[in-house]
């Protein structure tokens, strides 16, 4: 509804952090800061699901590539946490917001104590007026970086389940286009966006393709998974294209933008 409260979260990927070079992008931490800031003054509670540790850990460590070895990755991974955890900091904090940082494993999610206490943790930050922001904790979870079947697939699947945690009442994923087409518009310039969705098929993934950018995992198979995951619990959820944040703030006004994978409401 338009101007109703909402519970959001957000998730951005490795291709909206970083440009072309594979630099820290960080024009584009200033806009996502900025747009969210914006949201939170409005009411909204914000959930913020990051990528982009081991990149920016990359770029930071004066990398030319992506490392191949675990090792590489984890000490990528724990370099480039703290250097963008930093930087959300500083333009969160621009904008007179407070954040905090959320490491998760798989464990975290499926270990019922730990589930109970991580939630627990999510209300208080939101109460206090906070914005978590939620990343994987690479640096540790060696079997999340090497496996072809991770559970959270360039955290798409972790923004999914951190909003059924949360009860969220939106996920909108940020992704390197502008929503799901019909088929790859990399690819096929006359490629169709499909604005709505309302059922997730076996023909629907076949759409999808393989994986992402060369700077992230994650492609659009990960982000129906999600979909499928969130809207199956009464969250809708949206693709929309990651530079261009400022179209959350048009989408809480009730403007179409993007792909919307409508929530299944229970009655």
């Amino acid at each position: 509804m338009k101007n109703a409260y909402k519970r959001i979260v957000v998730k951005v990927g490795t291709s909206s952090l970083t440009n072309d070079r594979m630099k820290t992008d960080l024009q584009e931490f200033d806009k996502l800061a900025f747009v969210l800031s914006d949201l939170h003054n409005r009411g909204h509670e914000i959930i913020l699901v990051t990528s982009g540790a081991i990149a920016i850990g990359t770029n930071v460590l004066g990398l030319s590539n992506l490392p191949n070895q675990m090792k590489y990755k984890q000490a990528a991974a724990a370099v480039g946490q703290s250097s963008m955890m930093f930087l959300y900091d500083k333009f969160f904090h621009d904008y007179d917001k407070k954040v905090a940082q959320i490491l998760l494993n798989a464990q975290d999610i499926e270990q019922e104590e730990k589930k109970e206490n991580l939630t627990n943790t999510f209300s208080t930050l939101l109460e206090m007026g906070i914005i978590p922001i939620v990343n994987e904790n690479d640096s540790v979870s060696y079997t999340e970086i090497e496996s072809e079947d991770r559970l959270f697939g360039d955290n798409d699947m972790l923004s999914a389940v951190v909003a059924v945690l949360c009860e969220a009442d939106d996920l909108i994923i940020l992704s390197d286009i502008d929503g799901f087409y019909d088929r790859d518009p990399c690819l096929y310039p006359d490629a169709n966006l499909i604005r709505q969705i309302d059922r997730i098929t076996d023909e629907t993934f076949e759409l999808a393709g393989g994986a992402g950018s060369r700077r992230g995992t994650g492609g659009m198979r990960t982000k129906l998974q999600a979909a499928s995951l969130a809207s199956a619990q009464t969250i809708d959820v949206r693709v929309i294209n990651g530079k261009h944040p400022e179209l959350l703030l048009k989408i809480v006004d009730g403007e179409d933008h993007g792909t919307l994978f409508p929530g299944v409401k229970r009655y």
